[in-house]
């Protein structure tokens, strides 16, 4: 998920989901509440609050950039974080997380060698001759990539449903 904030003052009493642990602060999956920002010539200072703890916290960042990483905001997980595990809140921002790049690519590169060395052995072997062995290679490799873009789809579809599911 793309989150980005022009200001840090964009931030100032907002519920975030942190997707980054900090060492004796904060883990991975908590619910905070940004209570207040100020900007410094040398970076960002974010006073916080742990919303099941009630521990109030600061933390330094250098950009918004890094501030922006190390939190996501999310009206579902603000309002339904009572209701979810640990372990569905992390799969929720694990899934959320996951971009083309990160996600879809390697499994289409894994496909598409796997298809096109099974498309060059049946050659290889004289099953086939090349042209066709080209054209079953080119036809397969088209289907992988339709079916990972519509598995990546659906995957995400199917954790949202089951989390609305859960919470209603």
């Amino acid at each position: 998920m793309a989150f980005m904030l022009f200001s840090i003052d964009e931030a100032v009493d907002c519920k975030y989901i942190v997707v980054k642990s900090m060492k004796e602060q904060v883990k991975k999956g908590t619910l905070i509440h940004v209570m207040d920002t100020h900007e410094t010539s040398d970076g960002i200072t974010v006073d916080y609050r742990v919303t099941k703890t009630r521990q109030d916290f600061t933390v330094r960042f250098d950009t918004i950039k890094q501030f922006c990483q190390w939190c996501m905001p999310s009206t579902f997980l603000a309002k339904y974080y009572d209701k979810l595990s640990y372990s569905e809140i992390i799969r929720y921002i694990k899934v959320e997380n996951r971009t083309f790049l990160t996600f879809q690519l390697p499994l289409i590169l894994c496909c598409l060698a796997v298809v096109w060395a099974a498309a060059m052995g049946l050659v290889i072997a004289n099953v086939v001759e090349l042209t066709l062995g080209l054209i079953i290679g080119g036809a397969a490799s088209v289907v992988c990539i339709v079916a990972v873009c519509l598995i990546g789809h659906f995957s995400r579809e199917q954790m949202i449903e089951r989390l609305y599911r859960k919470v209603s």
